[in-house]
């Protein structure tokens, strides 16, 4: 699988652990990656070095720093705290949006997009290139909440983007928070992933700077399981195909027949956590 990851990492760790999954899927050629929302500069170069930690290069363009209509952008204020040389570490040049554009129609469905941001760097993309949605091999995203009317916080922060996405016809698979926080990441999980090499170390870091935040001791893996409807399929239920509408609060509804977007309809909660741990280890290793 060819795939190009979008992402807001750096505030909730599991950006950073869906990173780690798609260096430790051997099945992933992961081409490269897109920051989104905020200080994308610093999510670029929090990406750049913990695929450094792995030994794995890897290009990273800061994409959309703003939503479409100027939204408030909300920062958690620990981003990239935890490496204070974080500045000096160097990024990739050039448009975000282009890259997604010249990657995708360059190869006419042979390129997956793992999107668990905010949706802008995507629509942005769609809209500069109806092509994109025709020639995306299929659109994997973490967002929205399918089983109650109350927004989910990717499609919140710009659920214009959200509309565009999921009306552009593209292929998506979307997986949303009724599915992604019936499984939890614990300390046993921490342990394993440290005991992996220098990116497990920061790993375990990052998700403990996450604890803290909220004052817990666990978290739910929201975007590495998106990862894994793309990797490992065999693990989950989805719909049939339907299509998504997106309220202007970042609400979601799910209506079976008329598009080509499917949602993610069941994971079992330890089998899923187990791949999580094993992929990370295989990459941190």
């Amino acid at each position: 699988m060819r795939v190009i990851f979008d992402t807001d990492i750096g505030t909730d760790v599991d950006d950073a652990l869906a990173l780690a999954v798609l260096l430790g899927s051997p099945e992933v050629d992961l081409l490269g990656g897109t920051t989104v929302y905020g200080d994308t500069l610093l999510r670029a170069r929090l990406a750049k070095r913990l695929a450094g930690l792995a030994s794995r290069p890897l290009t990273v363009i800061p994409g959309a720093t703003e939503t479409l209509t100027g939204r408030d952008v909300w920062w958690a204020g620990h981003e990239g705290r935890l490496f204070p040389d974080l500045a000096e570490q160097e990024v990739d040049q050039g448009d975000a949006v282009a890259y997604l554009v010249d990657r995708v129609t360059a190869a006419p469905g042979e390129v997956d997009v793992v999107a668990v941001g905010p949706l802008t760097n995507i629509a942005r993309a769609i809209t500069a290139a109806p092509a994109f949605a025709r020639d995306v091999r299929h659109l994997w995203i973490m967002g929205g909440r399918f089983d109650d009317p109350a927004p989910e916080h990717n499609l919140k922060c710009d659920p214009e983007a959200a509309a565009i996405v999921f009306g552009s016809g593209a292929p998506i698979t979307v997986t949303g928070l009724e599915i992604t926080t019936t499984v939890r990441m614990d300390a046993a999980a921490v342990s394993a992933i440290a005991a992996a090499g220098p990116l497990g170390e920061a790993l375990k870091a990052e998700i403990e700077q996450w604890w803290r935040f909220w004052n817990e001791e666990w978290n739910c893996p929201h975007d590495p399981i998106t990862v894994l409807t793309m990797v490992a399929p065999e693990l989950f239920a989805f719909s049939e195909e339907g299509h998504v509408t997106v309220g202007t609060d970042g609400s979601t509804t799910f209506e079976p027949g008329g598009g080509r977007t499917r949602i993610t309809t069941s994971a079992p909660a330890t089998p899923v956590a187990q791949e999580i741990v094993r992929r990370i280890v295989a990459a941190a290793s």
